[in-house]
C-alpha cells in the first residue's frame, strides 16, 4: 500500500497529532507500507527518511504559531505525482477538495477524527446550541466526502452516528496508543504533600482551567499539595491569575517525552479533566508512567480510566477535588500498578494494526466502482487491544 497522511493545522504546541502521526508513520513503514506525509510549513521542502517522504507545503500562521494549508491544490499535485492507494485526512475542513478528487481518482479517503467538532465548538466560543448545529452540517458534507471515518472512542464516534447511518458511511473505532518503553515508572522521590500533575495545550477548548480550578479548590480545603502544569498556550496569563496563591507552577513545554515521563511519574495524581476530550493521548502517557488519572465523567479520556487506574467526577472543580482525594487515598503501589496496567491495553501496534485494515478496506484498483465498504469482521476482531474496534454502517 501506499499511504499519504494529510496533517493540517499544525504548530509548536501540537504534541499529540505529531505523537500520532510519527507513531503511525513509523507503523506503516514497518509493515511494508510506502508512506507519504504533507505538512504546512513557513516555505516548500521536501525531505527522505526513515519513516518514508515529507512534503512541506508553504502555509501562512493562524494564530498561536499554527499554520494552516489553504490552498488544497497543492496538496491535489503532490498527489497525483505521488500516487497513493489511500489517503488519511486529519483536517475536516480546508482539505476536502483532497478527499473529493481522490473519489475521482479511485483512491480510497480515510478521516481520521481527532476531535468532536460540537464540544470543541462550544468550548471555544461558548456557543453549545449554534455550535451543535454547525458541527452537524458539517459532518453531514464530511461522511458524503471520505470512504470511512475513523474515531478514537465511543465518545467521539457519537457525533457521527446519525449521519454516517444515512449516508452509509462506516465509522470505526480505532482507540490510539502510547509508547510504553518511553512513558514507563520511574523511582519517586519521597515529598511531603499531594503532588499534582496537568500536561497539555493551554487553550480553552483543552481545559486548563479546570485542573487549575481544582488545585486551587484542594489548597481553599487546606489540603497541602502543589499542581505542575506542563504546557504553553494562549491562556497562560489567565491561568495564572486563577491560581492566585495556590501552589501551582507553571513548568512550560518539555521538548523530551523522556523528560516528560519522569516529571508524570513524580506526580501521586494527573488532571486531564477536559469533557470534550475525544481520546488523550496525555492520559495514557500518564497512565504508562505508573500515575493514576483523575478526568471528567463524560468525553473520551473518560473511557481510558478504570475504577483501580483512576477517578473522574463532574467537570467542575468541587467534584474533581473530591475525586483527586479518593485516588490519593489508595495505597501507592497498588494505584500506580493499576495505571501502568490500564495503559499496557494500549500499545500503538494495535493501533497500526488496525488502521492498516482500514486502509487496506478503501483501497481499490481505479479500474472498480467506488462504492463504500469496510474490512471484513475477521479483520475488524484482529486487533490486539481489549477495546474492540465497532463498525457502524
Amino acid at each position: 500500500m501506499r499511504i499519504a497522511q494529510l496533517a493540517n493545522f499544525v504548530g509548536p504546541a501540537s504534541g499529540g497529532m505529531r505523537t500520532a502521526l510519527r507513531a503511525l508513520g513509523a507503523g506503516y513503514v514497518e509493515a511494508g507500507c510506502r508512506r507519504l506525509l504533507v505538512v504546512p510549513g513557513p516555505e516548500d521542502a521536501r525531505t527522505s527518511g526513515p519513516l518514508g517522504d515529507v512534503v512541506q507545503l508553504r502555509a501562512p500562521r493562524v494564530g498561536g504559531g499554527y499554520r494552516l494549508i489553504v490552498e488544497p491544490w497543492r496538496v491535489i499535485e503532490v498527489l497525483e505525482e505521488w500516487q497513493p492507494t489511500s489517503v488519511e485526512l486529519s483536517d475536516k475542513s480546508t482539505l476536502l477538495p483532497v478527499a473529493r478528487w481522490a473519489r475521482r481518482s479511485g483512491v480510497g479517503s480515510v478521516l481520521l477524527s481527532h476531535e468532536r467538532l460540537d464540544d470543541m465548538l462550544a468550548l471555544r466560543t461558548g456557543l453549545g446550541a449554534t455550535s451543535k448545529v454547525s458541527a452537524g452540517l458539517l459532518n453531514r458534507l464530511l461522511v458524503r466526502s471520505v470512504d470511512t471515518v475513523v474515531v478514537t472512542s465511543a465518545y467521539a464516534g457519537e457525533e457521527f452516528a446519525a449521519v454516517a447511518a444515512a449516508a452509509g458511511c462506516p465509522v470505526v473505532r480505532v482507540p490510539l496508543g502510547v509508547d510504553l518503553d518511553t512513558f514507563r515508572p520511574h523511582r519517586r522521590a519521597r515529598v511531603d504533600g499531594l503532588r499534582l500533575v496537568h500536561a497539555g495545550r493551554l487553550s480553552r477548548e483543552k481545559s486548563p482551567h479546570l485542573a487549575v480550578a481544582t488545585a486551587v479548590e484542594l489548597h481553599r480545603r487546606g489540603v497541602p499539595m502543589c499542581l505542575d502544569v506542563y504546557g504553553v498556550g494562549p491562556h497562560l496569563d489567565e491561568l495564572v491569575e486563577l491560581a492566585g496563591d495556590a501552589p501551582v507552577r507553571f513548568r512550560g513545554y518539555v521538548d523530551s517525552p523522556a523528560r516528560l515521563s519522569r516529571a508524570l511519574a513524580h506526580a501521586d495524581v494527573a488532571l486531564s479533566v477536559c469533557p470534550g476530550e475525544t481520546f488523550g493521548l496525555a492520559v495514557l502517557e500518564a497512565l504508562a508512567s505508573g500515575t493514576p488519572v483523575v478526568t471528567a465523567e463524560r468525553g473520551g479520556a473518560r473511557e481510558l480510566v478504570d475504577e483501580a487506574s483512576g477517578g473522574w467526577g463532574a467537570p467542575e472543580a468541587g467534584a474533581l477535588a473530591d475525586a483527586v482525594l479518593e485516588v490519593a487515598a489508595r495505597p501507592v503501589a497498588r494505584r500506580r500498578a493499576a495505571a501502568r496496567t490500564r495503559a499496557e491495553r494500549y500499545p500503538w501496534s494495535a493501533t497500526v494494526g488496525s488502521l492498516l485494515d482500514v486502509h487496506s478496506s478503501v483501497a481499490m484498483p481505479s479500474s472498480r466502482s467506488r462504492a463504500r465498504r469496510v474490512a471484513s469482521s475477521s479483520a475488524a476482531t484482529a486487533a490486539t487491544t481489549s477495546d474492540p474496534i465497532t463498525i457502524a454502517r
